[in-house]
């Protein structure tokens, strides 16, 4: 089996030689591992919109086996995760069937990775079916749980401290806005943080902040101590309250696994 070939693309905030890197890494994985590359994506702040200059790469990958893997008895290892580049490249990977259950559960970092505007390598066809498929299985309980849960907990312990790292305080910032979409919307929370802005009825006033500390952040390091804004941390507790109210009232996922499966077989069935 021949190995994916990555999509060769300009990574935004990147250099030629980070990216070369990234596609020579994917290239070695697929052939040692003896996979196929189905999504090589970038998630994290990258992929969010607000990386700092420091921030590494989260790479996600979506893979198939060969036929033969999946004929045995046993199940083998769904996941692979590398650190290459000094810790600066973090490549984790799931495989087909194990992403698929996800998907079903309307997994937040399945559905964040299959948005991902940073694309290292994909198989034609293949995103596009698994963004049709992930609609009928959006079940705005769970992904509203897993982002309240998120947000909740750094928002407790950034309210404590007289200084926060501006990267945590995105974190919870991005989450919350999240639950927001959740409650306002009903098409999933998109990945990167400007989109979901622009979707929702945001005050100018705190949109312009937050815009501004999108440009402080991509010009500090990860490190960086940041300290006031006292009106977004109220939006904040706000939007949380409002969250907590509706959280259980959220209806679940409706979709059976029929696609999964014929989606499932047909890529197998190409290895």
């Amino acid at each position: 089996m021949r190995p994916t070939e990555p999509v060769k693309i300009d990574i935004p905030m990147s250099n030629n030689s980070i990216n070369a890197q990234i596609q020579d890494s994917l290239r070695a994985i697929a052939e040692e591992k003896g996979i196929r590359i189905l999504l090589a994506c970038e998630t994290g702040s990258r992929a969010w919109g607000f990386p700092s200059p420091d921030s590494d790469y989260d790479i996600r990958m979506l893979y198939v086996h060969e036929l033969d893997w999946y004929l045995g008895l046993a199940e083998g290892k769904d996941n692979l995760s590398l650190m290459l580049a000094d810790g600066e490249l973090d490549i984790t990977g799931w495989e087909l069937r194990k992403s698929l259950r996800l998907l079903q559960r309307s997994n937040v970092a399945l559905l964040e990775r299959i948005q991902s505007p940073i694309i290292y390598a994909q198989e034609a066809g293949f995103v596009q079916n698994i963004q049709q498929l992930a609609l009928a299985y959006y079940s705005k309980i769970a992904v509203m749980h897993h982002y309240l849960s998120m947000a909740e907990g750094m928002f407790t312990e950034l309210k404590t401290q007289e200084e926060y790292k501006l990267k945590k305080f995105f974190y919870v910032l991005r989450s919350a806005t999240a639950c927001w979409w959740i409650m306002e919307r009903d098409d999933i929370p998109p990945i990167v943080f400007q989109e979901m802005l622009n979707g929702l009825p945001m005050p100018k006033d705190l949109e312009e902040r937050i815009l501004e500390l999108i440009a402080l952040k991509a010009t500090v390091g990860e490190s960086y101590l940041h300290k006031g804004e006292v009106h977004l941390f109220s939006h904040i507790a706000g939007l949380l309250e409002k969250a907590r109210s509706c959280a259980q009232s959220l209806p679940a996922a409706k979709g059976d696994k029929v696609a999964l499966e014929n989606l499932f077989r047909d890529t197998i069935k190409r290895t």
